[in-house]
Formats: structure tokens, sequence, C-alpha cells
């Protein structure tokens, strides 16, 4: 559903637009008391803001660790699924998340991508067909302070390939 409301309004608006605007207004979204800030007009880089509210604060005052945790979920998947096109297929496969200190105030995120980075990305699909791809991530106060550390686990395949894993699978089931 929401690839083709995205579709449609790109007709009017810019991609990063959209992917701001989307993200913010979609309830899965909301719901993880994470906001997107900025998106680089090439999508490579995003930044959220993940503010202490009633909503996310614990027991003890903290921001509970789910909300740190979802604020950050879904970024990297989708934001490599438009930047590599609509000949990959990219999920989630992992995250690894440590808590390192507790987060009292408003925490920050930063997900990058390098051009580097795509075009290893490419390369490797080409030859290998899919690929684990680890990505570092950490949520930070304003100062650079770290509250939590993740490592995100990315599968990216052709999409060609993709069809044919599930296909071969299917007929064995």
């Amino acid at each position: 559903m929401y690839d083709k409301i995205f579709v449609f309004l790109n007709k009017f608006f810019k991609k990063s637009t959209l992917f701001k605007t989307m993200f913010n207004l979609s309830p899965m979204y909301k719901r993880s008391c994470g906001k997107i800030t900025f998106v680089s007009d090439d999508l490579l880089l995003v930044k959220i803001k993940i503010p202490l509210t009633y909503k996310n604060r614990n027991y003890v005052g903290s921001m509970f660790g789910g909300s740190l945790f979802s604020a950050t979920d879904p970024i990297y998947m989708i934001q490599l699924m438009y930047v590599l096109g609509n000949d990959y297929v990219v999920w989630d496969k992992s995250s690894d998340i440590r808590f390192k200190k507790p987060a009292y105030e408003n925490a920050y995120v930063t997900f990058e991508f390098s051009l580097e980075e795509i075009e290893t990305i490419r390369k490797r699909v080409e030859v290998e067909q899919e690929v684990n791809y680890i990505k570092n991530l950490l949520i930070t106060n304003r100062e650079g302070v770290v509250f939590t550390e993740l490592n995100k686990t990315l599968y990216i395949s052709s999409k060609t390939h993709y069809k044919e894993k599930r296909k071969l699978k299917n007929q064995l089931t």
C-alpha cells in the first residue's frame, strides 16, 4: 500500500520529502515515538530523534528500550530498498542490541550509507545472488554520548534470484 502511494506522490514531491513524511505519518512508526528529522535528497543519510515523553518513559524514568529499538528497526531496510531500486529485495534479517547507558533525555540516530557501500552491495549481489550485510548503529544524546549500540543484519538479493528461490521452496513443500 505504501509503495503505491509513494509512486503516485513521487510525481509531485521529492523522494526525500516523501520518505520523511510517510514515515512520520505511518501509524506503525508513530507508535515507536521516533521522528525522522532529516533525509538527504539521495536517501543515503537519514536522521531521527526519539524524544523522551510520557509515552516511552519506563518505570525508572528512562526511555523504554523497546522504544529505542522500534524507532530504529525499519529505517535501514526501507532506506536501502529505495536506494537500490526495484531490482533488489531487502529484508531485515536480525538485530543485536546492547544497552550501554539509560537514556534520561532525547535520543538521536544517524543512518548512513556511502556510495562505496552501495556499489559493494551491488557487486556482491551480482556475484553471490544474495548477501547478508551488517550495519552498525549508535543511539546517542545530542553530544554523542552512547545509550545503545545495534548491529543490523540486512538480507539483500536480486529480485530474480529471490523469486526463483521462493518458487523452488514452494515446489519442495
